[in-house]
């Protein structure tokens, strides 16, 4: 089984639809706060996506190549996302010249202002793509990225290493993220 738990999280729509932002509707998935690595011949690529990040910039997925990465589909909204975005920080402190990038997916956030104060009051210095309609969610719907908060991990090849559908553990994390940095 590739992954564990049972807890619940908030969702932002089907993964067939065109727009994520489905009128405030939200269904539950089967939540996975702790992740197993997949294993390496079992691994799928990821999905190219491209986007703009809450300071402006333009980013594409291509910026990710040849480190282990962290995505974090967030909401200002979220509650489970409050507690484990300063972990996350935390975190990318610890990893950041270790060859890990952290990126974050701010969705369903209608006005870009709250995503900003989010970021800033939690003191998050890792960038974040500002993707309210959650076009890059919808990417990843072969991975539950729909439910908020979820955490992909993608390998240094850029295919998805671990999924989490719930709010993540520090600890779970580090467990993960060094299981990759030590893969040749």
């Amino acid at each position: 089984m590739v992954l564990a738990g049972l807890l619940t999280a908030c969702s932002s729509g089907e993964g067939d639809a065109v727009d994520v932002n489905n009128g405030g509707e939200f269904r539950f998935v089967e939540g996975t706060p702790a992740g197993e690595v997949i294993p390496a011949d079992e691994r799928k690529s990821a999905p190219q996506f491209s986007g703009t990040l809450l300071d402006g910039g333009d980013f594409d997925s291509t910026e990710l190549s040849g480190d282990i990465a962290v995505l974090n589909f967030w909401g200002s909204w979220c509650a489970p996302c409050r507690v484990e975005t300063p972990e996350f920080q935390e975190l990318y402190t610890e990893v950041a010249d270790s060859g890990v990038s952290f990126l974050g997916l701010n969705v369903k956030e209608q006005d870009q202002q709250f995503a900003d104060a989010f970021v800033e009051t939690k003191g998050i210095t890792f960038p974040s793509l500002y993707d309210p309609k959650g076009k890059v969610a919808l990417a990843f719907r072969d991975y539950p990225a729909n439910a908020v908060p979820s955490t992909i991990v993608l390998d240094r090849d850029g295919k998805v290493a671990a999924v989490y559908t719930a709010e993540v553990r520090q600890d779970d994390l580090r467990t993960t993220l060094d299981q990759l940095l030590g893969e040749a």
